[in-house]
């Protein structure tokens, strides 16, 4: 068994072109196109080091936040001492250690610990999971609407449909607009509908703009008429009432696609099994790593159910590749004319910019060790507003 020695946290920024944050903040989701803008982005990475020399690293994607960082620094110090293989049981010391909290602090020291796994069995951890899809159908996920140039109509949504189909993507996901407007969002979902045709599979995740229950059987219904594949996160209460969903799901024929706002596999199962979502979400950053998402897949899988990927990275793709009941990888988030504010710290040609999927409108998981990809320190070190060091 090996010890990890070290834990090191590092906070730093990158410039995002023709993004600003929108009035609510600069949130996850809280960008929108803005032409000639250049935003700071906070991001940030987890390093762990064993006493043979052996290192797994993630950088964080659209879990990075302040209150992130801040689990983050509760939980890492206890895994100093501990042995780097012991996933499960650190998995479960980690839970119980931030259960009055949300748990987002927990996924990227998990996803660590796996890159570090496969970098000691010089594998990677698709081999370690036993993922067998070699390619993996993704849909383009857009940024919230905005007032300025960008997704800022019915129109320009439609188009930006038909620009990512010629592209090669066969599946289409719209935020709306952060107003929340019924009437507004549902002209957009038919109007998407009638341009790019029947071929293309849509989405709508209104990311709970939506203000009331009586909002989200309107645009429902014409997610209905539209025949989307899922209606996702529709309206105001955050995402996390099965009863309320219970009810517009027997209202609605448009599959719902809920739990991304709750964590872990027993609130997810609870929220299934009281009949509030047709589809499950997960994803290795908020929920307690690769090792929670496992459960949450193989908790899905046994109901008969579907569980989608939220957002995009390394470990969302190995995940995807050994799970046989996610439909699409999700390329999160885009738009015309600005990228995936992604921090640009790849030095092994990994993407997940709009261009990342192949002539079919497929994606692929890294195959070197662990994670697979090579992680550009000097720029991370050069970009530093803040580090933390656990053991030697």
């Amino acid at each position: 068994m090996t010890i990890i020695s070290k834990v090191e946290l590092h906070q730093f920024y990158f410039e995002a072109e023709n993004l600003a944050p929108s009035a609510q903040g600069s949130s996850i989701g809280g960008l929108y196109y803005q032409k000639g803008a250049k935003t700071p982005i906070t991001k940030y990475a987890v390093r762990i080091t064993t006493d043979d020399g052996c290192q797994g690293s993630y950088v964080l994607n659209w879990g990075a936040s302040a209150s992130v960082f801040g689990q983050m620094q509760m939980l890492a110090p206890m895994l100093v001492g501990r042995h780097a293989e012991e996933r499960a049981g650190i998995y479960d010391d980690l839970k119980r250690e931030v259960r009055q909290f949300d748990h987002m602090g927990h996924g990227p020291l998990d996803i660590a610990l796996w890159d570090w796994q496969g970098r000691a069995l010089d594998c990677s951890i698709s081999t370690l999971l036993g993922g067998y899809r070699k390619q993996m159908p993704a849909y383009a996920s857009t940024y919230h609407g905005d007032r300025s140039g960008g997704l800022d109509c019915k129109e320009a949504f439609a188009d930006f449909a038909i620009a990512c189909a010629e592209l090669g993507y066969k599946a289409f996901k719209i935020h709306g607009w952060h107003e929340g407007n019924a009437k507004e969002e549902a002209e957009l979902v038919l109007h998407v509908r009638k341009t790019v045709g029947d071929d293309m599979t849509l989405m709508l995740d209104p990311a709970c703009e939506l203000r009331t229950f009586a909002d989200a059987l309107y645009v429902g219904h014409a997610c209905d008429d539209a025949n989307y594949f899922w209606f996702e996160d529709p309206y105001r209460d955050s995402g996390v009432s099965a009863f309320a969903h219970k009810r517009l799901r027997e209202m609605l024929k448009t599959p719902l696609l809920q739990t991304e706002h709750i964590r872990g596999v027993e609130p997810k199962a609870d929220f299934l099994i009281a009949g509030g979502t047709d589809f499950l979400r997960s994803d290795p950053e908020y929920d307690m790593g690769l090792t929670g998402c496992l459960k949450i897949h193989n908790m899905a899988e046994s109901f008969g159910v579907d569980c989608e990927i939220h957002a995009s990275g390394p470990a969302h793709r190995h995940l995807m590749a050994a799970s046989r009941n996610s439909n699409f990888y999700e390329v999160a988030l885009v738009g015309p004319d600005c990228p995936n504010a992604i921090a640009p710290v790849y030095q092994c040609g990994y993407t997940d910019q709009l261009d990342c999927i192949d002539a079919d409108g497929m994606v692929s998981a890294p195959n070197g060790p662990g994670l697979g990809v090579d992680y550009d320190w000097d720029f991370i070190t050069a970009h530093q507003t803040g580090y933390l060091v656990y053991g030697a």
